[in-house]
C-alpha cells in the first residue's frame, strides 16, 4: 500500500502585485518597497507602455505568466497631463497609484504637509531643497532613509487630500496593502 504524501495545511499564498509604472522614479520607489518588504511576487514594468497603456497592453504582458485569483494590478502614473485620469480610469483591472502632479509629490508628503496646489517643477525643486543629491530616477540613502521612517506620516497626509485632484496621492494604498502582506 503506497504512502499518502501529507498536504501543508494553512499555507499562504501571497499574490502577485503587477506594478505598470511611467518612468524610472516610479520604479526605483518600487523597488525600494519591494526591498523594504521583502516581497518577491511584486512584479515590475517600467515605461514600456508608456503614456499608451491598456487593458489589451497588461493582458498580453501577463500571458504565460503564471497567475492566481488573488493576484492584483497597479499603475503608477503622474496626472500632471489632464486627459491622463480618464485614460487610466478605462483600465478596470487595475488599482490607480497616482499622484497629481507627480511622484515627487508622494516624496514630499513625507517631509511635510501639501495642501496648495503646485507643479511638477515645484515639487522637484522642494525635493531638491530638503535633500541636495536629489535626482529624478533615483533615490539616495537619505531619501531612502526618509521614505522608510516617515511612511506613516506621509500615509496620513495623502488621505487627507482628495484624490486625483491637485495635490494628493493614492500611492499609500500600496504601502498600506505591503502592511497587509507583511503581517
Amino acid at each position: 500500500m503506497a504512502r499518502r504524501r501529507r498536504e501543508p495545511k494553512g499555507k499562504k499564498i501571497n499574490p502577485t502585485l503587477f506594478v505598470f509604472c511611467e518612468g524610472e522614479t516610479e520604479e526605483a520607489y518600487i523597488n525600494l518597497l519591494k526591498s523594504v518588504y521583502r516581497i518577491p511576487s511584486i512584479h515590475i514594468h517600467p515605461k514600456i507602455g508608456g503614456n499608451n497603456i491598456t487593458e489589451e497592453y497588461i493582458e498580453n504582458y501577463k500571458q504565460g505568466k503564471p497567475t492566481h485569483d488573488k493576484d492584483s494590478n497597479y499603475l503608477v502614473y503622474d496626472l500632471d497631463v489632464p486627459e491622463m485620469i480618464t485614460r487610466l480610469s478605462k483600465i478596470k483591472s487595475c488599482e490607480l497609484l497616482v499622484s497629481n502632479p507627480c511622484i515627487e509629490l508622494w516624496f514630499l508628503l513625507h517631509y511635510k504637509n501639501q495642501t496648495a496646489s503646485t507643479n511638477n517643477a515645484n515639487c522637484c525643486r522642494e525635493m531638491k531643497n530638503r535633500n541636495r543629491t536629489y535626482k529624478k530616477g533615483a533615490i539616495d540613502k537619505k531619501l531612502k532613509e526618509k521614505l522608510i521612517l516617515k511612511r506613516e506620516d506621509a500615509v496620513k497626509r495623502a488621505k487627507a487630500l482628495n484624490a486625483y485632484e491637485n495635490p494628493s496621492s493614492t500611492m499609500y494604498k500600496l504601502v498600506e496593502i505591503l502592511d497587509g502582506l507583511k503581517k
